[in-house]
């Protein structure tokens, strides 16, 4: 039941309501080109070098079992041992994923509860924490046990039996919205948009807390058309809210720094205002809507 931890954010204040300690963790069933985390795709842990931060001292070198450690020109010959990680004197290498048992991420919520107040708690995100939903059940169960407010930040995609477990331990569900066209849903993400549509709706319909994220990404599913069609679909669900999440392309680095391939999307376009008009449109539309 040991899940596969890929960071913590501490003081988080857009995971929830109130302050909140957030548990990153890998794994993802989506591969959206817009990925700002891809770090949190893949479920094995990784190892990512930044070489803008590396002063090519090679004690990391020294450290890799396989001596290839400085310029990762042999990733395929990692065995993620993170000797390379422990070695770097700059930070320029980072260990994405390492095993966690319950016990020890509830002990990490706990260090922070003075912050939490009335309404901050801790928050399951990734990646799409019910990828590993054992562990993420039972994370979700001890912290309410523990008094702790608890929330889910989840791309929807997980069969409803896994999310109906979650209804009496979960307290805010934050929920993607990607694209309504289930064509160029599984064009953009890799998966169709049915499932996540339906969990969402079955959500609504017990009466679960719900904040909807739209990733808003230029020229992709900022229409005015496609927005108009978001603002009727979420009128039926009755979120809380709707936050729109501007479009950024500060990921590029972690991509280079994996060894991946960078699908991120190109815009030179004025996204504050595209977010604004998002938000302007859904607010007419009768809903509470946020950047």
């Amino acid at each position: 039941m040991n899940g596969i931890l890929m960071d913590i954010k501490r003081m988080a204040v857009h995971d929830g309501p109130g302050l909140r300690t957030t548990l990153f963790l890998k794994g993802c069933p989506l591969s959206c080109i817009w990925c700002h985390n891809p770090e949190g795709q893949d479920m094995k842990p990784q190892i990512a070098w930044f070489s803008h931060k590396c002063v090519s001292c090679d004690l990391c070198t020294r450290a890799c079992p396989f001596q290839g450690a400085r310029d990762m020109k042999d990733r395929d010959k990692c065995i993620v041992c993170g000797k390379c990680v422990s070695a770097c004197p700059t930070g320029a290498r980072k260990l994405y994923g390492r095993e966690i048992t319950p016990e020890e991420a509830l002990a990490i919520a706990l260090e922070d509860r003075v912050f939490y107040g009335t309404v901050g708690g801790i928050t399951l995100s990734g990646g799409e924490p019910l990828m590993q939903p054992d562990f993420a059940l039972k994370v979700l169960e001890d912290a309410k046990k523990a008094g702790i407010t608890t929330c889910l930040d989840t791309c929807g995609y997980a069969p409803w039996g896994v999310f109906e477990k979650t209804l009496d331990i979960c307290d805010t569900y934050l929920y993607d919205i990607k694209h309504m066209d289930d064509a160029m849903h599984t064009a953009l993400t890799g998966k169709g948009n049915a499932f996540i549509l339906s969990n969402l709706k079955k959500l609504s319909e017990r009466g679960a807390r719900i904040q909807i994220r739209i990733p808003l990404i230029p020229n992709i599913n900022d229409s005015p058309e496609h927005i108009a069609h978001v603002a009727k679909f979420l009128k039926s669900v009755h979120p809380e809210c709707v936050k729109v999440l501007p479009y950024h392309q500060m990921a590029r680095m972690k991509y280079l720094a994996l060894g991946l391939a960078d699908p991120l999307p190109e815009s030179a376009d004025d996204l504050t205002k595209r977010a604004e008009r998002a938000k302007d449109q859904l607010i007419t539309a009768g809903l509470k809507a946020y950047i």
